[in-house]
């Protein structure tokens, strides 16, 4: 199953109210299916036009295969969450991702505005109901977007950390670290780097062998 991608940005369309991105990765271009907004950062350049990194799912039938992407895992992640509830299909969960923001539409569950949910189009008064009785317990809160998001897009303005970050996290992991306590240290970490509260490190100097020490100290911490 393929999870996410990055590759080269070849192209960018529109197709009756559908979004899409061609990618070159490693000589083979995927078409994908992607939300509004990626269009509209490419255009103000807020995607390298180089590179593109999208959380991929990849949905097949017996006459067609279509990846659908998105810049963060949790949009992805409320994509399948909402693929899984009987009567809703692809494009009801990306109309709904395109017209709201993830932290809206959680927060509309959450509080049953059914008005928001049912304004999209193609979701009645059932489908409402059902969206908002099958995800409000498995919903992801508001404050974990508000920083899984902060994480991304640092994270994306900052490549040569992001592949730090990627090889720490093999790392850690290679050390018998539980993934939890990685995955939960990985947003304090990144927040602590931005607001220069990491006092062992100078300025800059985030190399993998500085931050694979400092995160491995706030590991070791969290056991005593």
């Amino acid at each position: 199953m393929i999870s996410w991608i990055k590759g080269e940005l070849v192209s960018a369309w529109q197709a009756n109210n559908k979004f899409y991105i061609l990618i070159n990765c490693q000589g083979l271009g995927y078409e994908i299916q992607t939300l509004e907004s990626v269009l509209v950062d490419i255009n103000l350049n807020k995607i390298s036009k180089k590179e593109i990194i999208l959380w991929l799912k990849h949905i097949k039938k017996e006459d067609s295969d279509t990846f659908f992407g998105f810049t963060l895992k949790d949009q992805r992640d409320f994509f399948i969450q909402i693929l899984n509830i009987k009567g809703i299909g692809s494009q009801i969960g990306m109309s709904l991702l395109n017209k709201f923001s993830l932290t809206q539409i959680i927060n509309a569950i959450n509080n049953n505005d059914k008005k928001l949910i049912g304004s999209v189009q193609g979701i009645g008064q059932k489908m409402t109901e059902r969206i908002i009785l099958e995800l409000k317990s498995k919903i992801i809160n508001k404050q974990t977007v508000e920083e899984n998001f902060d994480e991304n897009n640092f994270l994306l303005n900052n490549k040569e950390l992001q592949s730090i970050f990627e090889d720490i996290d093999l790392t850690l992991q290679s050390l018998n670290y539980p993934k939890k306590e990685i995955k939960n240290l990985f947003p304090k970490l990144i927040k602590d780097i931005k607001n220069n509260k990491i006092q062992t490190l100078a300025k800059n100097s985030f190399s993998f062998e500085n931050l694979l020490k400092v995160a491995m100290n706030y590991l070791d911490r969290q056991k005593y």
